[in-house]
């Protein structure tokens, strides 16, 4: 049997264990079913070191009450920006808390950027509720490092860095100490030379 096979099956035994320890108060008591998104909402993934932020969902009632043992499933894009579980599957089938919480550990992002929709599905004593968890997969280093920007405007901020630096050093020559004396620091300068950008 395949892993998508077992994963499958495991899903319909839990929801019939579901059905079958719930007490008969809590099969009347719950008439909606809600999925709110505790951590992982507009999370940036780290492409480059394979890093994610876990997302976390939190299963509740129609009265805002946390449900525990209910099934969640989280369903990774088959296509484009995505990754894969521990398993090498898309696919994570999980058990919320006493606290209503699932938790989607393990995500390994793949390598290629973009937005990644991560589909979560809850299910208890019959009743089913879904959403979207959206993340992007980045190269997070060439991002920081500025590679999105043009060349005159890395130029621009290395002139305007080295500027900055000259009028502070002029002010400080300027202005010497205040005490009197005749000699005051040395002055600064600033020789350009041959700057190289280029990415990590």
């Amino acid at each position: 049997m395949t892993g998508l096979v077992v994963q499958r099956v495991l899903l319909v035994l839990l929801v019939v264990l579901n059905l079958l320890r719930a007490p008969a108060w809590a099969q009347q008591a719950v008439t909606g079913l809600s999925i709110t998104i505790v951590e992982g909402e507009g999370a940036i993934n780290n492409v480059r070191q394979r890093v994610n932020r876990e997302p976390i969902v939190q299963v509740e009632d129609q009265n805002h009450k946390p449900i525990a043992g209910a099934v969640v499933i989280f369903f990774l894009p088959d296509q484009g920006a995505s990754g894969t579980f521990t398993d090498g599957s898309r696919m994570l089938m999980t058990v919320t808390d006493n606290q209503g919480r699932a938790a989607a550990r393990g995500i390994r992002p793949n390598g290629q950027s973009g937005p990644m929709l991560i589909r979560v599905t809850a299910s208890f004593q019959g009743l089913t509720a879904s959403s979207v968890i959206t993340q992007t997969n980045a190269a997070a280093a060439s991002a920081a490092s500025g590679a999105g920007l043009s060349t005159t405007a890395k130029w621009a901020i290395i002139l305007g860095i080295a500027a900055g630096a000259a009028a502070g050093g002029a002010i400080a020559a300027t202005r010497g100490g205040g005490s009197g004396s005749s000699s005051g620091p040395p002055p600064i300068t600033i020789t350009p030379g041959t700057p190289t950008v280029g990415g990590p």
